[in-house]
């Protein structure tokens, strides 16, 4: 993830990340004057300047602990995680990566870890990873986290098909941390 370290105007899907929201949430809180900050002439893009985050952020008791960057949460939901993988992004130092090996741990780690990005194999079926998938959109405490299925079949239909059921970006497998770790990038670049 992206660090804010230096700084001063922030958009409203850095926010997101560092408030552990949606970025609709944020452009509320905007809209509604809860969060100061100004549009860009000629656009409908608002920018938040790093005070005016922060003095909202003790104000509404969010924890200031992810406003100077951090690590991203991925957690990689797969039946056969590749510890190499898992130890390189780690190694980088911007992921704190998890691993689940089933619906339930995954369930049980999402609940405690608060990940920015599940990766969800389909290993387990495709039915199965929808199935998650969905339950992990309409969970209240996880609605912002972005979801990428990791799937043998990534052609335009099939990426069309799991779009409609939730999943913000389709990766190929095999992957390489590298490939990976542009795939969360690409997903977390929120800048509305």
């Amino acid at each position: 993830m992206p660090t804010t370290n230096g700084k001063q105007v922030l958009t409203t899907g850095e926010v997101a990340r560092i408030c552990h929201v949606a970025a609709r949430t944020v452009s509320k809180w905007f809209d509604s004057g809860k969060l100061k900050g100004y549009r860009i002439p000629g656009s409908r893009d608002r920018r938040i300047p790093r005070e005016r985050l922060v003095e909202f952020m003790e104000n509404y008791g969010i924890p200031l602990g992810d406003l100077d960057g951090g690590q991203c949460r991925v957690l990689i939901v797969d039946q056969e995680a590749p510890a190499k993988l898992v130890r390189q992004m780690t190694a980088s130092g911007q992921y704190d990566v998890r691993t689940a090996d089933d619906d339930f741990a995954a369930g049980v780690i999402a609940q405690q870890f608060r990940p920015h990005v599940i990766v969800l194999d389909f290993g387990f079926g495709e039915d199965q990873a929808v199935a998650m998938c969905k339950n992990i959109k309409h969970s209240p405490d996880l609605q912002a986290v972005k979801v990428i299925a990791a799937a043998h079949n990534t052609n335009a239909s099939h990426r069309r098909r799991l779009a409609e059921a939730g999943f913000d970006r389709v990766t190929s497998k095999p992957y390489t941390p590298a490939q990976l770790a542009g795939v969360i990038e690409d997903v977390t670049n929120l800048a509305t």
